[in-house]
């Protein structure tokens, strides 16, 4: 299954190899989304819940597996957020589609904006993490990558739950380098693979302005969204 414009892996950190970026996924029996309260929404069709224990990291752009998705199932998902011009506009579309989406945040912009990071995810959304300052692990000294993520996750954790700790309670971590967007390559290459993890950028002013128009075709074309949550979530044990 393949990621939309080349979307960097989404990877699980495992809080008993601190110094490793690994994330092993188990997938349980999805549970079903709750009804929009407002009828000819998009909605959210399925929940997965995600078990970081027995699967590597996934996206077969880089590694030999994926997402289970079904035909027509997409997982959207938001990087280097947040970010107060655009991320509210992203969320009322989202809220507009009753669709829950995984926001991968940056650290330093989390600190600044907590309201927003708890706003995120007072909404139903997921979240997750995208480092301190969205530098490339590839390219800054091997010394420094631990500290830029775990001071990320840090930013996160104090953001969502006022302490701040390198225990993500929300295990799911993105590398950072991804490109930018555009709706009709985006439309493009879905109607090509069918199904797939759909990377956006809630910074991005154009990701904001298209994003209405993106879940509308997704809609209009029989899309399904799928919404990523950890198995410690009350959503993964009773649907609720």
């Amino acid at each position: 299954m393949p990621n939309m414009s080349r979307p960097r892996p989404i990877c699980a950190r495992s809080a008993a190899l601190p110094l490793l970026l690994v994330w092993q996924l188990a997938w349980q029996a999805p549970v079903r989304a709750e009804d929009c309260p407002r009828a000819g929404t998009l909605g959210t069709s399925r929940v997965l819940s995600v078990d970081a224990e027995h699967f590597p990291r996934v996206g077969l752009k880089s590694f030999p597996q994926t997402l289970p998705l079904r035909d027509h199932e997409v997982v959207l998902t938001f990087d280097d957020g947040p970010w107060p011009p655009t991320t509210p506009k992203v969320l009322k579309a989202l809220a507009q589609e009753c669709v829950r989406a995984t926001f991968f945040l940056i650290g330093k912009p989390a600190s600044e904006h907590p309201d927003l990071v708890r706003r995120i995810a007072a909404e139903g959304h997921t979240v997750g993490h995208h480092t301190w300052l969205h530098r490339s692990l590839k390219q800054i000294p091997p010394g420094e990558t631990t500290e830029e993520i775990d001071h990320g996750i840090s930013a996160v954790e104090m953001a969502l739950h006022g302490q701040a700790t390198t225990t993500p309670s929300t295990p799911f971590f993105r590398f950072p380098g991804s490109p930018q967007q555009e709706l009709k390559l985006l439309i493009k290459r879905l109607t090509v693979a069918r199904k797939g993890i759909i990377l956006l950028h809630d910074p991005k002013a154009h990701t904001a302005a298209m994003l209405p128009a993106f879940l509308r075709w997704l809609r209009e074309n029989d899309y399904h969204i799928v919404h990523l949550v950890p198995t410690a979530d009350p959503v993964s044990a009773d649907g609720h």
